[in-house]
Order: structure tokens, then sequence, then C-alpha cells
């Protein structure tokens, strides 16, 4: 019996191992084959699609179909806890229309009860510093970090004026290319200068926004415009190095390719955000803020275009200073707002205007 059980046994291997073996290598083999598929869509297909499709390049710098909060809310600033702020809308020489808030500083709040627009238009020239913000990619203007932010300015008793540039929030839905970003930032610079008579004006921009900040106030400076200060918060010194450096091209930028596929595009479709350029043309002093732990644009980055600023500033330009935040303070990309000495930092940015 315990031959025949042996026998087959034997006979069952000799049927099921081959069997076995065949379905293994299937197995195998479309494991494989998925897995040269995944590195062909990887390292082939999407570099080539990245450099011959200027929309996805647009759109992955941008990151403007990032639709948050709701276009309903921007309306009613109030519904996200901004009170005595207003919503309206401009529309630039370019045919663009701009959403808007004015969030007055704190002194105003309580004269704010059923005031007209004039109203806050004239507030504009009444004195108190105003700070023209320039927000990063997706999002708009209603963003969470940044009512944080408004929040801190108005409790300086600054105005701040944030809007959205064209395809963001709640403003015209036209593609956006640096040019087209900084036109609508000058165009809102010129609106608020033109009502701030004697307010000292200042710009703060944030990531991207301090690329679109530093290159339309580098423009406005060669048109005889200067601003009280420029304040750059998380910044990159131009997007070529940005690119490079950026934790998502961590996968890609050991490949010799990478420069020829994911980095000259962006050059040679003039999305460039040169603010290691911009600053030797910017007369204006100028606030460098950065966190060490900015997953997003790494501090080095920042410090880099410090030290180019340096180099490359007017000899008849304003100060220029360089502040670090510890990374034990855990403020990232997006929450510098949130350190506890911030208000001191910006208020003696802005007082040193006026002891000059």
């Amino acid at each position: 019996m315990k031959r025949v059980l042996r026998g087959i046994v034997i006979l069952l291997s000799l049927f099921c191992i081959p069997l076995l073996l065949y379905n293994l290598g299937l197995i195998l083999f479309g494991t494989l084959r998925a897995i040269l598929c995944l590195l062909i869509v990887m390292f082939g297909f999407i570099p080539v699609l990245f450099r011959y499709t200027y929309p996805l390049q647009r759109t992955v710098i941008f990151l403007n179909f990032v639709k948050w909060p709701r276009i309903e809310d921007l309306k009613n600033p109030d519904k996200l806890g901004l009170t005595a702020t207003r919503n309206f809308y401009i529309t630039t020489d370019d045919d663009i229309t701009l959403g808007m808030w004015h969030v007055l500083p704190s002194s105003l709040v309580n004269d704010s009860v059923n005031a007209s627009n004039a109203f806050y238009e004239e507030m504009l020239g009444h004195g108190e510093p105003i700070i023209v913000y320039m927000h990063g990619n997706s999002g708009s203007r209603g963003s969470a970090h940044r009512l944080e932010l408004y929040t801190l300015l108005r409790n300086l008793n600054y105005h701040v004026i944030a809007f959205d540039y064209r395809s963001y929030g709640d403003s015209s839905p036209d593609s956006p290319s640096e040019m087209g970003v900084v036109a609508d930032g000058k165009y809102v610079y010129k609106w608020v200068q033109e009502r701030a008579k004697k307010s000292p004006l200042y710009v703060w921009g944030h990531s991207l926004g301090t690329g679109v900040s530093s290159h339309a106030l580098s423009l406005l400076t060669q048109e005889g415009m200067n601003a009280d200060g420029l304040i750059l918060e998380s910044p990159f010194n131009n997007l070529r190095d940005e690119l490079k450096e950026h934790p998502f091209s961590k996968l890609y930028r050991q490949l010799p390719w990478f420069e020829y596929f994911f980095v000259d595009p962006v050059g040679e479709n003039k999305l460039l955000f040169e603010t290691d350029k911009h600053l030797g043309v910017i007369k204006a002093p100028v606030l460098i803020l950065h966190a060490e732990d900015d997953m997003v644009i790494p501090f080095r980055l920042g410090k880099r275009l410090y030290n180019t600023a340096l180099q490359i500033r007017p000899k008849d330009a304003g100060p220029l200073e360089f502040v670090p935040f510890d990374k034990k303070h855990k403020l990232g990309h997006k929450f510098i707002c949130r350190y506890p000495d911030l208000p001191q930092i910006v208020a003696r940015f802005v007082e040193q205007k006026k002891l000059d």
C-alpha cells in the first residue's frame, strides 16, 4: 500500500510541478511586463509629455485647478471668519476681472458697520500701512493659512488687499502665464497706490507669489513707482532651481536628461520667475522669511536668493534682511504666520521706513 501511495505522489509531482512552474512563469512574466510598462510610462512617456505640452507645464506650476474655498464663500468673507472685509472686483486693462478683498485694520473695524464701498476706498488713504498680498499657487485668497496671515496683519493695524490672479478663485478663467499674473499684480498695485495717498504701501508675496511680486515690482520700479517695502515669504531664487530642488523631482533629477525634459521647457515657455534677477532692480527694502523645515521650497533656495541679492542690489537700495525660522518650530511652507514673534519682526520692518 505504501508503494502505491508513493507512486501516486510521484505521478502527481511529475504532473503538478511543471504546471506550477508554468503558471509561476506566467505570473513572473506578467509582473515583469507590468513593471516594464510602468518604467516606460514614468521615465519615457511622462518626460516627453511634460516637455512638449505647455498646458501641462502651466498646470503643474500654477495648480490653479485647485478651487477651494468655494467661490460662493469668497463673496462672503464673513462666512470664513473674516469680518469688516469688503469683497469686490476690478477689471484690468487686459479685460481681466480680479476678485479682491479689502481687510480693514483693527482700528477701523468698528467703523465698518454698514460701510459703503466708498468708505473702504477712502480709508486706504487714512494713513495706516497697506499690505498688497500676492498668494502662491493653488487655492485662492480665502485659503485657511492666508486667512491667518490677514488676521495677524489686521491686528498690527494694517490694511490688507488680497486678490486672486486670473484663473484663481472667482477671477476671470483665462489661462495663467508668468506675464499674465505679473500684469494682474501690477494693476492691483497701481489701483491701490492711486487711493493710498500718503499711506505706506508694502507688497507681501508667498511661495510662487514671491516670483510674481518681485517681477511686478521690478517693472513698476522701472516705471518710476517704488513700494515702501517688499516681504518675501518662503521664496525661491528662480523657477529653474526650484524645479531641480522640489521633492517631486527627486525621482527624476538623477537622470541625465532631467534638465532637457523638465527644466529647459519652462524657460523656453517664459515661465522663469527670476526673483534673483528682479531684486537687482528693486530699490525698496526687502525682508525675506524662510523656515528651515520648508519641504516645498527648500530653505537653501531662500538663502541663495539672499546671498545673490546682497551682490546685485542697487547701491541706493533699501535694507535687505533675511530671517530664518528654526525647524524646531515646525512652521513648514505655509505657517510662518504662526511664529509668536512674527508680528514684532514685521512691525520692525515697517517702522524702519518711518525712521528713515
